[in-house]
């Protein structure tokens, strides 16, 4: 039996460590990841969450974990993470599921604004095929519009994303010397774009208050939201309960 293959979009800057190393970790061991960029260039993640460079006192808080950080730099030596294909030249067919992650440096809008990826996250959803989304990766979906109903992907499906409790709070935290970094578009929160594509308000579920980050003897602290062949998530906190989930879904998938 050939081996099932995922594919993970990236922009060329900014993704969030967490939410690409650990899944990437934890779904190479059973299938083939596949990355991909928007210029085929390799991607590079938001430095201050690798580092904790200019967090200051809440460093240890709100950078990436040491487990994050270790999955990363072990990432950053993996043939397919060095040669990624281009978004242009990825075909839903040759896929067996696609995982969009998160960030929130500003210049990860390339790839929450790119229609050639939207396109063919609405060929994933017309296949039936396993998608899961995390932090602002449920923008990405949450934009891509099939044509042939005009709404969005996940119009009629549960989700959940990154709460606006959370991205105010770390904006709140640290505009003093950050200004807006937490906010990727200051103008709107990310689950407020998320709810506005929704047929129904109930199916946005915020899940326990987060407070803690999930770990794998601690799979209980995070959350996500399946529903039918979609998976979503909030942050990083989220991402081990999130990964094993998938790895389920995908294994139910045929």
């Amino acid at each position: 039996m050939l081996q099932k293959r995922i594919l993970i979009p990236l922009p060329t800057y900014g993704f969030d460590p967490t939410e690409v190393a650990i899944p990437w970790r934890l779904f190479s061991e059973k299938y083939e990841v596949v990355f991909m960029t928007p210029n085929g260039d390799k991607g590079t993640p938001d430095s201050l969450m690798v580092t904790g460079e200019k967090l200051g006192i809440l460093k240890s808080v709100l950078m990436a974990r040491k487990d994050a950080v270790d999955a990363y730099y072990e990432m950053k030596k993996n043939v397919s993470f060095c040669n990624p294909i281009k978004y242009e030249d990825a075909l839903e067919g040759v896929f067996d599921a696609l995982y969009l992650p998160g960030g929130h440096d500003k210049k990860v809008k390339e790839y929450l604004e790119s229609e050639v990826l939207q396109k063919l996250v609405v060929d994933f959803f017309v296949a039936k095929k396993p998608v899961g989304a995390m932090c602002h990766g449920v923008i990405v979906a949450a934009r891509s519009i099939n044509p042939d109903t005009g709404k969005s992907v996940i119009s009629n499906y549960k989700t959940t994303c990154l709460l606006k409790s959370q991205e105010q709070l770390a904006y709140n935290l640290t505009k003093l010397w950050l200004k807006d970094y937490y906010l990727t578009y200051p103008s709107q929160m990310v689950e407020d774009e998320v709810r506005a594509v929704l047929s129904d308000k109930n199916n946005f579920i915020k899940g326990a208050l987060p407070l803690f980050r999930d770990s794998p003897v601690q799979l209980s602290r995070g959350f996500s939201v399946r529903d039918k062949n979609y998976l979503s998530a909030r942050w990083p906190g989220d991402v081990y309960s999130f990964s094993f989930a998938f790895v389920a879904m995908l294994e139910e998938a045929n």
